[in-house]
């Protein structure tokens, strides 16, 4: 079975950039598993027991695995210590595709996240080293987009996601104490639909999610295309 991780800042920052995209893994029959650096506590109305709940219920919706790691929210940094955390889930999972967060933001954890989750890659490969599991280097590390700047950066390539969007939504609707009324913010998914339309519509389908590749991406047949 071929694996993907997806390493995210906080619950919810996968769902939002990606969430279909990993429904549609699942369902070619990809084994996805996601990697929150963060609780994301403390939010407004948030507590961490409560996040984790919102967080399990959203992955059964995507049936993909899920973990969260005990670094700190708002001061997430990248460092050695924390590149070997996240370097030992790599090596544990052992994906063949890496995702991580793009490298601007606002949020200083996503900017942190981005560096951190790439340069775990590289120690994920190392040997004579106290991280535990074997050396293990994905092949592809690719950057999704959950920001917090209103930007629009041109993307490698976008993933149709027509057939899973609402699945995305409903695992979004999972997290009451981030989206809804409790936040006085239930516009936030009409945004991240409105999002999913536009970038869909520059490829010719209803719907699809962004991602950026630093690296150029080759392809052996035209099959998959859209």
């Amino acid at each position: 079975m071929k694996t993907v991780l997806v390493l995210a800042p906080h619950p919810d920052d996968a769902e939002i950039a990606m969430g279909g995209t990993m429904a549609a893994l699942v369902a070619q029959g990809w084994r996805v598993v996601v990697c929150d650096l963060t609780d994301g506590e403390p939010t407004p109305v948030g507590t961490p027991e409560r996040r984790r709940r919102e967080a399990e219920r959203a992955a059964r919706i995507l049936g993909v695995e899920r973990q969260i790691l005990d670094l700190p929210n708002r001061f997430l940094l990248d460092g050695v210590e924390a590149r070997k955390k996240v370097a030992a889930v790599i090596r544990a999972v052992r994906p063949e595709w890496l995702f991580v967060p793009y490298w601007e933001d606002a949020h200083p954890d996503h900017v942190q996240a981005a560096t951190l989750c790439e340069a775990a890659r590289f120690y994920a490969k190392l040997t004579h080293t106290d991280i535990p599991g074997e050396p293990h280097y994905p092949r592809r590390v690719v950057h999704f987009f959950s920001t917090h700047y209103r930007m629009v950066r041109r993307p490698s390539f976008v993933f149709d996601v027509s057939e899973t969007l609402e699945r995305k939504m409903e695992s979004l609707r999972a997290y009451e104490s981030q989206f809804g009324v409790e936040r006085g913010n239930s516009w936030v998914l009409e945004a991240v639909r409105d999002a999913a339309r536009y970038f869909g519509s520059l490829v010719g389908v209803s719907y699809g999610e962004p991602f950026l590749l630093r690296e150029e991406l080759g392809v052996r047949n035209l099959e998959g295309l859209v």
